[in-house]
């Protein structure tokens, strides 16, 4: 879909024109003239509606033919000190099904103040643009009978303010966060047949076009390095295990970089340690950490972020196989330490165990960020709207906090602690890969990666729960959702760029 900005609403009779209307349903000045010109058929729908201008809430309608717009959308805002850059997002994006449902082919939103609230008409213009960019992100590829009726009409969106220079910069920025919210759902999105481990590496290769530098590392490498742990996952698949190194360069040679670490586990069948055959067809979003990760990378990388920052994948397929690994084997990490697998299907905090050693022993972050699709018990605990945030940094966990609440990927918190990490301790090796009694199983994932982070700063968002959404939002439709690329733009754009 086409994102333009411009001074007046100069719609076309085939363009949908849409007005925000406040708590006290007043027409704009341009509504009123349409409005006036039509009979007064808007404000005759007003009063006879249940339309109160509650946020989110749409009311379309019909005009005469021959008239300006075929149709005026009017669209609820609610209180205006509600409105924070997210909400405006989920404003410009809840108009995209209306529109496509009313099969517009193109919008106009008319912005008519110079200030909303505590934002600029620009900032404004912008976000609700980018809100309508990230919700009309439809992955349709596959399907080869769709009729003209079954796909979305809206070709072009528009956001109308006088001086429409100011949403240029900011749109700027969104629109390349966007490049990577949108290629994270699709790596995300496709099948496992299609992204693999070394497929997924062969995506992060496109990068260098950004100027990222891409160091891929097979199993040959591995080997030789010692990734006992995340080489154990990957040896029941045919499939050979990867890790990805992107470093990308914003900032002066002697700053350390920021690192983002992604499980990447392309399809998760559980191993030995199979899981039940209803669902698993969903466990290809089990890479969801990884396509984070290289997303991030695109975003910061695309709207040349001032910032070093350093993206780190661990890509395997867990396969059960005569050659795959065993519950009750032992494995030693590229940390020395050794692990006890007791349950295959606990693989990615053990592939998380090696790419967490080697960034922060070979990379020196000045922090470190790991993501991973790791429990279900986060889901249990927090359901499907917040990640799961485990840190042994209290600024960094109240950074993500911050941001989490500005961009609507929010966190929660989660303890850490002595009485979670002697649940993992093994009778016969230095750690084993779950806790006991199956108690506090988020929990005692964490533990384990702390166990592989020394004294970094290190937090762990568990996404389990939120990098896959079985329901549309305002600004994505239903299947991958990207979380933690907005999520983590927003952290390094306000702590740590120059």
């Amino acid at each position: 879909m086409q994102i333009k900005f411009t001074e007046r609403a100069t719609t076309a009779a085939d363009h949908v024109v849409i007005y925000l209307v406040a708590d006290d349903l007043k027409l704009s000045s341009e509504a009123k003239a349409i409005d006036q010109k039509a009979s007064n058929i808007i404000s005759k729908a007003i009063k006879t509606s249940q339309f109160k201008g509650k946020r989110g809430s749409l009311l379309s309608v019909a005009l005469a033919e021959g008239a300006r717009a075929d149709f005026i959308v009017l669209a609820g805002i609610g209180s205006l000190k509600d409105l924070n850059e997210h909400e405006w997002e989920k404003i410009g994006g809840s108009c995209v099904p209306k529109l496509n449902s009313l099969r517009a082919s193109s919008a106009t939103l008319v912005i008519e103040s110079a200030k909303i609230g505590a934002l600029a008409a620009g900032e404004i213009a912008a976000r609700i643009a980018h809100g309508a960019h990230l919700r009309s992100f439809r992955f349709d590829k596959y399907f080869t009978k769709k009729t003209a009726d079954d796909k979305p009409t809206l070709k072009t969106f528009t956001v109308a303010l006088a001086g429409s220079k100011a949403a240029a910069k900011p749109y700027s920025e969104l629109e390349k966060l966007a490049e990577g919210v949108f290629f994270t759902r699709e790596v995300v999105s496709e099948p496992a047949n299609i992204i693999h481990p070394e497929s997924l590496a062969e995506r992060c290769l496109e990068l260098k076009k950004l100027g990222v530098d891409v160091e891929v590392f097979g199993e040959p490498e591995m080997h030789k390095m010692g990734f006992g742990a995340l080489l154990g996952v990957g040896q029941g698949s045919v499939r050979e295990s990867q890790m990805v190194i992107m470093r990308y360069h914003g900032a002066g040679k002697k700053d350390a970089p920021l690192a983002f670490i992604g499980k990447g586990v392309t399809f998760d069948t559980g191993g030995i340690s199979i899981k039940p055959a209803n669902g698993m067809e969903e466990m290809k979003w089990d890479m969801g950490g990884a396509g984070t990760v290289i997303g991030l990378m695109k975003a910061l990388a695309g709207r040349k972020a001032k910032v070093n920052v350093v993206g780190a994948v661990g890509l395997v397929e867990n396969m059960p196989d005569g050659n795959a690994q065993r519950p009750g084997d032992v494995v030693t990490s590229y940390s020395g330490q050794t692990i006890e697998v007791l349950n295959t299907d606990a693989e990615g905090r053990l592939v998380l165990a090696d790419v967490l050693w080697y960034v922060q022993k070979h990379l020196k972050p000045k922090a470190m960020i790991d993501l991973a699709t790791l429990t279900g018990a986060i889901i249990v605990a927090l359901g499907t709207s917040r990640a799961g945030l485990f840190s042994n940094n209290d600024k960094i966990a109240e950074q993500l906090f911050k941001a989490g609440e500005k961009t609507g990927e929010e966190v929660w918190r989660l303890p850490l602690g002595k009485v979670y990490d002697e649940q993992i301790n093994s009778d016969i090796a230095d750690m084993q890969n779950i806790g006991r009694d199956r108690e506090a199983g988020s929990i005692t994932a964490a533990q384990f990666l702390q166990r592989f982070v020394n004294d970094v700063p290190w937090a762990h968002l568990d996404i389990a729960g939120t990098a896959w959404s079985k329901k549309a939002s305002d600004i994505c439709d239903k299947g991958a959702t990207a979380y933690g690329v907005r999520l983590l733009n927003e952290w390094v754009k306000e702590n740590y760029e120059a």
